[in-house]
């Protein structure tokens, strides 16, 4: 798997068998939900893990707690049929005091049909000498070896994520090897995503043919365009009746995390009429937790009655909403006139470009420099905050380390100060950038 592509791992089982408190138990401290940005989620859908020195994310498929068995057992499979879309591992939950329940062994078969890897997990097994005889009976369930562990106490967790991350790699690798721009296509439902992609190939007719999500839920769709090759990954194909909306949405937000995940660029398309929503703000925090370069399209630009100042009006609107994100790239399109959108690819690899930009350490330590001598970074109590060296460690996004003299003088705003003397000198538009602040011992 490379760094950008972290593995995705959900968690199924019936109502109170005690996902939640393997969730909290794995990831810990670790939450991905950044506390201080405005208009994030707060539930916890979904987490990154670190386990020895392999990064996944952890998707909780649960959520409603149904009274009746049947509404129980259709709820399952809703969960198993989105885990089995989008996870790489699943892992499925039962209860060792509740023993073998029907509803388990119909979504078992489920499971095992969709060869996805299963680790099979035994909560509750709160004293594996006393318990242990009674995870056996769960072989009867034919998708492999039952794990006894107990969430709340924290037992067994080592041996059941050793299964787990056996099965990463082999298919992150195979996705690594090309260079093919990636780029996911996201927002709420019926925002015009599939019109979007459709017009996108329909004016290159070079298209591959479609190629299915045969793995996970979002399809891929092979576009050439200008001889350049791009790999669009649509959000589109929830089409599920599902009568519980906040269900509905949740979902959405697994799925986005997924086609998120596993692109370079994220296009959030924004419903013109509508305005940016609440939604919208969730789904583009995702696309800034996780690193990506993002353009934000506001699609039906067509529908919309204008005069000289609406495009500035609209464009602060944004801004004011998504504060988190000022790099964000916008632009106003029309899925259906087909307005703008071939500026689309010259956005789409501009922001490409930025996203996977090098700055030498030599020209970085002179913008530092520069912006000290503007600026004087901030002291307290008579000590005043050093900045000695600064250089870019990764890309995708860029990242830089900053080497201080203590890290606690150095304010969230003197950062900010100096990505914005790097972003006046590079642009860097599009995408996030991100900054670590490390301590030097005092040089006498």
């Amino acid at each position: 798997m490379s760094k950008n592509k972290k593995p995705i791992v959900a968690v199924v089982g019936r109502p109170n068998v005690g996902k939640s408190t393997l969730f909290n138990a794995l990831a810990g401290q670790r939450i991905s939900i950044v506390k201080d940005t405005p208009g994030i989620t707060r539930d916890r859908i979904y987490a990154d893990v670190t386990w020895l020195d392999k990064v996944f994310t952890l998707i909780d498929t649960g959520g409603i707690e149904p009274e009746s068995k049947d509404i129980i057992l259709s709820q399952m499979r809703e969960q198993a049929q989105i885990a089995i879309d989008t996870a790489d591992v699943i892992i499925f939950m039962v209860d060792v005091r509740q023993g073998l329940v029907d509803a388990d062994s119909k979504v078992a078969d489920m499971l095992r049909r969709s060869h996805k890897p299963v680790v099979l997990v035994v909560n509750k097994v709160d004293s594996f000498e006393k318990l242990m005889a009674d995870t056996y009976e769960f072989y009867n369930l034919g998708i492999g070896e039952p794990h006894p562990i107990s969430a709340s106490n924290k037992l067994g967790l080592g041996d059941m994520l050793e299964e787990v991350i056996s099965y990463f790699g082999e298919e992150g690798e195979k996705e690594e090897e090309d260079d093919k721009t990636r780029v996911a296509i996201v927002g709420k439902p019926n925002v015009g995503k599939s019109s979007l992609i459709n017009k996108l190939i329909g004016e290159n007719r070079l298209i591959v043919s479609e190629i299915a999500g045969t793995t996970r839920d979002a399809v891929d769709t092979p576009v050439t365009h200008n001889g350049k090759e791009y790999i669009f990954i649509d959000t589109a194909g929830l089409r599920r009746k599902n009568k519980i909306k906040e269900e509905l949405e949740k979902y959405m937000i697994v799925r986005t995390v997924s086609a998120v995940e596993r692109a370079d660029i994220v296009i959030l398309l924004i419903d013109a009429v509508e305005g940016v929503t609440e939604q919208d703000a969730k789904i583009a925090g995702i696309a800034h937790e996780r690193g990506k370069a993002v353009i934000i399209a506001v699609n039906k630009w067509d529908a919309i009655e204008k005069d000289n100042k609406t495009v500035n009006k609209y464009t602060a609107k944004i801004r004011e909403i998504l504060s988190y994100m000022p790099y964000a790239e916008i632009t106003f399109i029309s899925a259906v006139t087909g307005q703008r959108l071939m500026k689309l690819y010259d956005l789409i690899d501009m922001v490409s470009e930025n996203h996977s930009m090098r700055i030498s350490t030599g020209v970085l330590n002179e913008i530092m420099s520069e912006a000290v001598a503007l600026q004087q970074p901030p002291s307290d109590k008579g000590k005043r905050l050093r900045l000695y060296y600064i250089t870019q460690v990764g890309v995708k996004p860029p990242a830089f380390v900053i080497f201080v003299n203590d890290k606690e003088l150095m304010h969230f705003s003197y950062t900010r100060y100096i990505e914005n003397k790097i972003r006046e000198a590079f642009g860097f538009r599009g995408t996030p950038m991100k900054f670590y602040i490390r301590e030097r011992g005092e040089k006498k």
